[in-house]
Order: C-alpha cells, then structure tokens, then sequence
C-alpha cells in the first residue's frame, strides 16, 4: 500500500509535473533571475558571506551550510546513478533543467522564509513554509497548510533526513572497511548529538567549515576520474544532449530508454536532491542575519547551484565517461564502479564510502534543525529539545535497523511536505516578484548599505505587513 501511494505521490501524473511546472512559472515571473543575478548570489554567498544589523542567529554562508548539509547527501552519489541507470544518459540533461528552474524555486522559498519569519520564545528566529503559508495566505486555508507542511516535516525528519541516511552510513561501512553497524551507530549519534544538541548556532558553526571540505574533497576525486578519461568528455557531452531527446539504445548491460524515462528520472533525481519545492530551504533561509529577504533569498538559490549544477554533474559524467553506465549496475554501487576505474589502486571504493558517509552525516545535521522548527510550529518552543533527544535516539536505530517501509513512508511526507508548500508559491508568487522588482529596482541594491542609512528601505521588505 505504502508503495503505491508514493509512486502515485511522486509520480508522472502529481508531484513531478507540479514541481516542474512551478518552477518554470517562477522562472517566468521573476524574469529569469537565477541566470542574471546568479554573479552577485555567488558572491553575497562565498564572498560577502555575512550582513550586520538584521535580525537572524547565523549568517548568510552559515545558512547556505545548513541548507547544503541536508541536501547534498545520498542523492547526489547514488540518485543521479539511478537516473542515468533507468533513464540512460539523456537522464543527467534534465536533472540540470529541473536545477535551473528549480532555482527560481529555491529564491521564492527563501524570500517568504525571511519575509515571514517570527521570533520565538528562546529568541531565535523560525520561518519557512510552517509560517509563511499561515502567515501570507491567512485563514482557514494558511493555517491548514500551514499544520499539514509542519507534521509532514516533522515526521519526514525522521526518515529521510536521519534513519534512512544513519542506515545507508552503517551499510557501505560494513561493506567497505568490515565496521560493524552498531558501532557506526554509536559514533553517529554521538557525533550529530554533540552538534544537534547545541542549536542552530551550533549546526551553522559546524556545517561552515565541514560542508565546504566534504564537497571539495569528493569534487577532487571527481575530477582525477573524469581527468583520467578526458578523452571521452566531448563525446559524453554530446551524447547526454542528443539522448535526453532521442532516447538511448541497447548498450551491454543496459537496458536501454525512451525520451519519456529520461525525464521522467532525471526531474525526479533532480527535484530529490536538491530539494527545491519541498520548502526546507525557507527553513534554514529564515535562520540567516539579514535585513532583506531578497539578499538572502539570492544566497539560498546558490544552494540548488551548488548542489545540482555542481556535484551532481561531477558524479554523473565520473559514470558516464569511465563507461560504467552499460555495467547493469545503480546506485552507490554504480557510482563506486565508475570511481575504481578513474581512481588509482582500491581509491576508488574507499573515496565512495567515506564521501557516502560525511553526505549523510551533514544531512542528519540539516534534518534535525527543520524537523525542530516544525515541533516548534506545533506545540512551542518546549517541544523542541525532546525532539532533538529522539532525533538523536533514532539515529542509532536506523544504523541498526532494515528500513525499507521506514523509506518509503517519508518517501510519502516529503510529498505531503511539497503540496501545501507549492500551493501557497503558487499563491503568493505575485507578492514575491512585486517585492523582488521593488528592490533590484533601486539603484544601490548591490550595495549592502550601514544599518542608518538603510533599515527603512531593507525593513519594509523584511517584515510582514499587518
């Protein structure tokens, strides 16, 4: 039963349409913004990196970490694999449309998370699609999705954000160096516990320096695969634009697919791993010290870039020059084969392994904060630390644990976490564009202006009217 409500959930006929079509009507709305502005994102975001004067507990790279942490995880080394293992090569083109699209997406959640936020009661600030939805659309309708988001969230947390990457953690440990899965158990909860535990001040501090390390170390490997068939690249290249609309033929153990499937995968794959629509990264948007939602929805949109555009284009074309797409293989093992053959003596497992494992212990760290945020939505502020406790209890279980059932069961809540979210894009997407325009129309909106000189142009846009 599980299973076929989720693949009706996440199938052709709802969510993936949906979240597309979103996108693209963002994209529209906002005047293509992700592609003209994506120079100045980059640089408030890895550059600026932070805002003085505004209300927030982290900074805009801190924010941007959190946000990277739960999203660059399992998806990014083994979901591209599937896309390009059931929707052959043309599979990777779509998964970086959906990135592009899925961009004006990401700016749009991070506008309301801002715009809406609110102070709770340990003083930190809370927003995201739990607030916004109840606050921008108002009434019956908000606050219903607005309860609906929040539960999903809350639950999904512990699915796919903590059991299901714990588990994943354990399996290619045990696999790979003969660690036993209670131990790797043991470590991670005592690991993320000791970083959950301490707040968002704490999980910014922490994903600020880990997160950048861990893509830049797996984007190395990465690189000395694709490096050591380089030759192959224009071909691959060419071969992923001429298949994602021609459809791929045959080839050794592969199957072979329709230009149906490579869409059909690749905006799955896509949507999965970075993401965008879900509405989480509102959540760790609102979190940021800033006095505009635009400055900081511009940094929160670097995140799908970096994610999508970056990591997982280095994993698929690693798969997909070494050859190792026509092996039958998918997954974490797919990805792995493809690494051994660019990667000298055993590197290449050992690299898949340990990315496969720093991935999902940033993801636990993201998880743990929205999953917070949305019992803080629910029940108030005092929910929250027995809800970090169980996080962190769950953690060990789900190394210990088969989780299958668990999997698909917040396969389902993050598609009840999407819903209300794109309803409520949906309805205030004009708010966002007027706004947004408002503010890139003033001649020095590149300049980040002293709190004086400043704060009742910033502060119109940061709070909500009424």
């Amino acid at each position: 039963m599980l299973d076929s409500i989720a693949a009706f959930v996440w199938g052709p006929a709802l969510l993936i349409p949906l979240l597309l079509a979103t996108g693209l009507y963002l994209t529209v709305l906002l005047r293509g913004l992700q592609f003209h502005k994506l120079g100045h994102a980059l640089w408030l975001a890895l550059v600026r990196r932070s805002e003085s004067g505004g209300a927030g507990d982290i900074s805009h790279y801190q924010a941007l970490s959190v946000a990277l942490a739960a999203t660059v995880g399992v998806g990014n080394i083994a979901g591209v694999a599937t896309a390009i293992h059931l929707g052959g090569p043309g599979a990777l083109l779509w998964v970086w449309v959906t990135g592009l699209v899925g961009m004006a997406t990401k700016y749009a959640e991070a506008f309301l998370g801002v715009r809406f936020r609110r102070t709770d009661a340990a003083g930190e600030q809370s927003g995201g699609p739990q607030v916004y939805l109840s606050e921008g659309i108002g009434g019956a309708l908000g606050s219903a999705l607005a309860i609906v988001f929040a539960i999903a969230a809350a639950i999904a947390a512990f699915g796919i954000g903590n059991a299901v990457q714990a588990n994943t953690v354990a399996a290619a440990l045990q696999a790979e160096f003969g660690v036993a899965e209670w131990v790797t158990g043991v470590v991670l909860a005592v690991g993320a516990g000791s970083v959950i535990l301490g707040g968002i001040r704490s999980i910014g501090r922490f994903a600020a320096l880990f997160v950048p390390l861990m893509i830049a170390a797996y984007i190395l490997g990465a690189t000395w695969v694709i490096a050591m068939h380089v030759d192959a690249l224009p071909g691959t290249l060419a071969m992923v634009f001429r298949d994602a609309f021609s459809g791929t033929a045959a080839t050794g153990g592969f199957a072979g697919a329709a230009v149906a499937e490579a869409i059909r995968y690749g905006v799955a794959r896509g949507i999965f791993s970075n993401e965008s629509g879900l509405g989480t990264g509102g959540i760790a948007a609102a979190a940021a010290q800033t006095r505009s939602p635009v400055r900081q929805a511009l940094v929160s949109m670097t995140q799908t870039f970096i994610d999508t555009l970056v990591v997982v284009s280095f994993t698929g074309l690693a798969i997909l020059v070494t050859g190792a797409w026509t092996s039958g293989e998918t997954g974490v093992v797919l990805t792995r084969q493809a690494f051994e053959q660019g990667l000298p003596g055993g590197w290449g497992g050992t690299v898949v392994a340990v990315s496969v494992s720093f991935f999902a212990f940033s993801t636990l760290l993201g998880w743990a904060y929205y999953g917070e945020r949305n019992m803080d939505r629910l029940f108030g502020r005092t929910a929250v630390r027995p809800y970090r406790l169980a996080f962190v209890a769950v953690i060990f279980v789900g190394a210990v644990q088969e989780l299958e059932r668990v999997w698909t069961f917040a396969d389902i809540m993050n598609g009840l976490m999407a819903l209300p979210n794109l309803v409520g894009l949906l309805v205030l997407s004009g708010l966002v564009a007027r706004e947004s325009r408002e503010f890139f129309a003033r001649p020095d909106w590149r300049r980040i202006a002293p709190m004086d000189a400043s704060r009742r142009a910033d502060d119109a846009h940061s709070r909500p009217e009424g």
